[in-house]
């Protein structure tokens, strides 16, 4: 049964979301029909193809009431839009859908987890929202609230968890066929926890434990939780709150976090052995993954950030946009990422320079444009380190968004003071590299409105949006001191 709120979204995004010209939005990242997207949500396999919802205000590009928007892939790169697939339509969710996932349930139907809000005032006079766990079945398109929702509500919650901050279900399945899910939740140190629940049906919770606990080390409340073996070890993935920043690894305000260890579920549980951001850009949020067929974990964010929102173009009819899809794996400790394989097929017109010298602003023939993967390898020449490299990408008279690397200092810096944001926001960002004798790989993946860059074979990764006008699509090198470069550059092309 498609209820008045619902099939009015519907509506509205079929009308309106024809207006946007294909070339005024990415080619190959997603974004709204129409309006406001933030976090992605049910990021799973169904029926042979990979689904997507996501946060989804369609009526404006600000937040509001949440739906989930929808859409489907078969390869990660060309997506097809599907109608909204649940609206606040319920009492349980009057105030929003909130985030969570999706999985295929035996009979081949598709169950989708996600946080009902209810708002109401507390006896001080101050809004509040009461969080809770809902549950939602459909064939993929259409979607049928459960009677008996919420699942998961505050009496479900560990002595001191919080029912205004519970949110963000993940669900998956083990071999032996048992539900579990991972929940975020602030406790009585007003800080977040991880809660695992586990269930036979995927409707019916009970609590397992807490997986794992902030102690206010990393933040406050955490976010968005993600919870997978790979490679031999667990990896536990959040978006903490209110971070406070540490060194060059975390960044003030919200963040994430990769925890990777061991755990045991009838001992200690979750044990951390490292620990390390997911992301080192200015617009990264909320990373959900999920495990292809053929043994691969692919994540997928929110390539925006909280503390920016508000740094719109003028008059922008659709507002947010995802990550590229990023296959991870684990290698000494640590979480690596590059782009989906997927995304290889559609490079065309290969073009290579190879051992250029750099030293003052340098441009090569073939190597332009804002819809791209190129890859620039940077190594000394001679007895003498060069000081610092820089890459300049969508460079007009006006406009640039610059990458600078200091092998000195072990750090990548990304500029996008003129990359055509429209206000007095955090525009830049540095990171630490490890040193590998002045040698420096690159990949820099460009898409009309956003820059990716995977460093060293994805040892990190570094996400940000600009909007510099289209037309500035120059590229220049430049180094202090001398320096040999090689440098292998794809355009990206899509059937629009």
């Amino acid at each position: 049964m498609i209820s008045e709120t619902l099939q009015k979204a519907r509506e509205f995004e079929s009308h309106y979301g024809s207006f946007i010209p294909a070339d005024q939005r990415p080619a190959f990242h997603v974004t709204p029909t129409i309006g406001w997207m933030n976090d992605p949500n049910g990021f799973s396999p169904y029926k042979g193809e990979y689904h997507l919802f996501y946060q989804y205000h369609p009526y404006s590009n600000e937040w509001g009431p949440m739906h989930w928007g929808h859409l489907k892939t078969k390869d990660f790169i060309a997506w097809e839009r599907l109608p909204v697939a649940i609206a606040p339509d319920e009492s349980y969710d009057a105030s929003g859908c909130f985030s969570g996932s999706a999985i295929e349930l035996p009979d081949g139907r598709q169950l989708l987890l996600y946080t009902g809000v209810q708002r109401h005032h507390n006896k001080e006079g101050f809004i509040q929202d009461i969080q809770a766990q809902c549950v939602a079945i459909g064939d993929g398109v259409d979607y049928e609230k459960c009677g008996e929702n919420p699942v998961l509500g505050a009496a479900d919650l560990p002595e001191g968890g919080s029912f205004i901050d519970f949110r963000d279900p993940k669900i998956w399945q083990e071999a032996d066929g048992t539900y579990y899910a991972v929940i975020g939740n602030r406790t009585e140190d007003t800080s977040g926890a991880i809660l695992l629940y586990c269930s036979t049906d995927g409707l019916k919770w009970e609590l397992a434990r807490t997986l794992d606990r902030c102690n206010n080390q990393y933040g406050k409340m955490w976010e968005c939780p993600d919870f997978f073996v790979l490679d031999g070890v667990h990896v536990l993935l959040t978006s903490p709150q209110e971070m406070s920043p540490i060194g060059l690894e975390f960044h003030a305000g919200n963040g994430t976090v990769c925890l990777i260890g061991d755990y045991d579920p009838a001992g200690k549980g979750f044990v951390r052995r490292y620990a390390q951001a997911i992301d080192y850009g200015l617009d990264f949020y909320a990373p959900q993954t999920l495990l292809t067929p053929d043994g691969r974990r692919v994540m997928i964010a929110w390539m925006q950030n909280w503390s920016t929102v508000g740094a719109k173009p003028y008059n922008c009819r659709w507002f947010g946009q995802m990550t590229l899809p990023r296959e991870l794996s684990v290698k000494n400790g640590r979480l690596y990422q590059n782009p989906v394989r997927e995304f290889e097929g559609y490079r065309e017109r290969c073009v290579i320079h190879n051992n250029i010298p750099v030293c003052s602003e340098v441009n090569l023939p073939g190597i332009q444009g804002r819809m791209l993967d190129m890859t620039v390898t940077v190594r000394p020449t001679g007895s003498e380190p060069y000081r610092w490299f820089r890459v300049r990408v969508a460079k007009d008279g006006e406009h640039e968004t610059i990458i600078r690397y200091r092998p000195d200092q072990g750090t990548i810096k990304i500029d996008r003071t003129r990359s055509g944001l429209p206000h007095d926001i955090v525009h830049t960002r540095s990171f630490l590299v490890s040193y590998r004798e002045g040698e420096i790989k690159l990949r820099i993946i460009l898409d009309r409105f956003s820059l990716e860059v995977f460093v060293n074979d994805g040892e990190q990764a570094a996400s940000t949006v600009i909007y510099t006008r289209q037309e500035a699509d120059a590229i220049t090198f430049e180094a202090g001191g001398a320096a040999l470069m090689d440098v292998e550059k794809y355009d990206i092309v899509l059937d629009q």
